[in-house]
Formats: C-alpha cells, sequence, structure tokens
C-alpha cells in the first residue's frame, strides 16, 4: 500500500518561513570589529594638529597603514638617523673611521652666505659635550650622543665631516625620494629663508626598514646603528604605552609644535614592524605627544593581532 505525504499548505508554508525568519533575526549579529585605520583616524581625531603614520609589518609587508604618509614635515632630529646612516657608509667606503678623534669645535658655516654661527648649550639637549669643546672626542662617541641625547652640537659636527649633500644623495638609494637633509641644526639665516631639513613619513619608515633589514649597511654596522636607537633616552612616544618587555630602536624630533618618532619595534619572540609618527602644528605639545603614544599603542594592539 502506498503511503501518501501530506504536502503543505500555502499557508502553513508562509508560516514556516516567517517562523525561520524570526528566529535568525533574534540571534545575535556579530559585532563587526573596526579596521587599524578607522581607529587610527579615531585616535587622531583627538589631535589638534597635522598628523602623518606609516607602518609596515616586516614579515609581512602587505600588512601596512599610510595616512597623509607623502606630506612633507620639517624633520626636526629625525635627519639625525640619515647622518648616522652615512658615517657608517664613508668608513665603509675607507673614507673615514669612527673609532678616529676629532677636535671637538662650536664654530659652523651658514649653508646661505657660509657666514659662522654656534651652538647655544641653553638650546641643546645635550649640555655634557659642551664642556669637551677644545678636546679630541671619537666619532663613534658623537655618534652615540647624536641619537641616543639627540645632541645638536655633536650633529653639526659630524653633518660638517660627511657633508649634507652625501647624506641625501645616500637616502635616495634606499628608496627615500623627499628627505632633504640640507643643514645642520640652528643655521637660523637658512630657516629665515625657509631652508630646512624636510621628511615624509614614508621616507622614514624606508629608512628604519632599510637599517632593520640589513640595507642601510653592512650587517654588522646596520647592527650597531639598532643598538644606537634601542638607547633613545627620549621614549613619550612609540614606547610609552608598550609592554615592557618590547623593545624600540628609534629617534625623536621636536621643535615649537612639532612632535616626531620614527623607529623599529622588536617583540620577544623576534617579531618586528616599522612605526613612523610625526606631526606639526600642535595646539598642546603635552597632549598632542599623548595621542601620538596612544596611536603607537593601537598599532601594536593590531600587529598582536595579525601573527
Amino acid at each position: 500500500m502506498i503511503k501518501l505525504i501530506s504536502i503543505p499548505s500555502y499557508f502553513q508554508l508562509v508560516t514556516i518561513i516567517l517562523t525561520f525568519f524570526t528566529l535568525i533575526s533574534c540571534q545575535k549579529k556579530p559585532i563587526e570589529i573596526p579596521s587599524l585605520r578607522e581607529n587610527v583616524l579615531a585616535q587622531l581625531d583627538s589631535i589638534q594638529g597635522d598628523v602623518a603614520v606609516a607602518y609596515i609589518n616586516l614579515a609581512d609587508p602587505s600588512d601596512t597603514l599610510m595616512i597623509r604618509a607623502s606630506e612633507e614635515f620639517h624633520a626636526a632630529s629625525t635627519m639625525k638617523v640619515p647622518v648616522m646612516i652615512e658615517l657608517y657608509k664613508q668608513q665603509e667606503e675607507g673614507k673615514l673611521d669612527l673609532s678616529d678623534s676629532i677636535v671637538l669645535v662650536n664654530e659652523f658655516k651658514s649653508i646661505v652666505d657660509g657666514s659662522p654661527y654656534s651652538m647655544d648649550i641653553g638650546d641643546d639637549s645635550d649640555d655634557v659635550i659642551y664642556s669637551k669643546i677644545g678636546t679630541t672626542v671619537s666619532i663613534n662617541d658623537l655618534t652615540y650622543s647624536m641619537i641616543t641625547v639627540s645632541s645638536n652640537l655633536a650633529t653639526n659636527v659630524l653633518i660638517e665631516l660627511v657633508d649634507a649633500k652625501n647624506v641625501t644623495a645616500t637616502m635616495r638609494t634606499l628608496g627615500a625620494d623627499k628627505i632633504e637633509v640640507l643643514r645642520g641644526v640652528e643655521d637660523q639665516k637658512a630657516y629665515d629663508l625657509g631652508l630646512s631639513n624636510s621628511t615624509t613619513a614614508n621616507d622614514l619608515m624606508m629608512i628604519m626598514k632599510a637599517i632593520a633589514e640589513d640595507q642601510a649597511g653592512t650587517p654588522a654596522d646596520c647592527e650597531e646603528m639598532i643598538s644606537i636607537l634601542k638607547d633613545q633616552q627620549f621614549n613619550e612616544i612609540i614606547p610609552f604605552y608598550l609592554p615592557k618587555d618590547v623593545t624600540v630602536a628609534h629617534k625623536t624630533g621636536s621643535i615649537t609644535g612639532v612632535h616626531h618618532d620614527a623607529g623599529i619595534v622588536y617583540l620577544p619572540d623576534g617579531r618586528s614592524y616599522v612605526l613612523v609618527l610625526l606631526s606639526k602644528n600642535l595646539e598642546d605639545f603635552d597632549k598632542g605627544t599623548n595621542q601620538l603614544a596612544k596611536v603607537s599603542k593601537l598599532i601594536y594592539d593590531h600587529f598582536m593581532t595579525q601573527n
């Protein structure tokens, strides 16, 4: 005997369908996770000023973030990293030896007309070095002071040694297409004419990436440069909110309304990324600095979810 299967009526089908969609609509919908760009832009909204961001995961170059990364900023003391790279390059070429000593002087020539000018201890972040004027100091020691305590006097001595034009030319070979290292620090005549060192977040990212990947010199030289950068004494931005076991090889820079940080962030397990944060026209320097540090933490939190 054939058993007949009952077919639901039209109204029964409608009821089943409505019940199905009702059950689905009652289920908890997944929460959409904001993208890294959205999170960073939301944080930047709280900063009264202009900010550029450049981030790249060194193990996965597709994991990157670029915000106003091609916009030019006053380089401030971030230009001291290119000077350091040029010093190691000229040593490799046999033009100088970083272990050699030179007489420390405090008289420099303006790029405008060659007129002399001197550094003021009151405007420098390194006052110890001024007691050594007139004595011999090793190039290694000057390089270390230029990076770790951002010594302006050491910087000017070293720029005259390697020539600013050579510094810029070397940066071009590293893929930094816009950075301009024109002069030393506190050349007022040049500043008044708008002749200042400039950079972009993208260029500093390329430079730091080159150091991290042994492309800015020999592997041994890059290792030494990283070691110096890790001894940075100004840590208010990139490292500020990061865990203590995270190491940052970086260089900051600041002048009125400007605060930068560019560095390589190393996790204990060996993973790393490059982050550059540039700012200008900051209405509240301290608040802007703290907000930039929070952007660094956002980048770190994002990086931790990618690996």
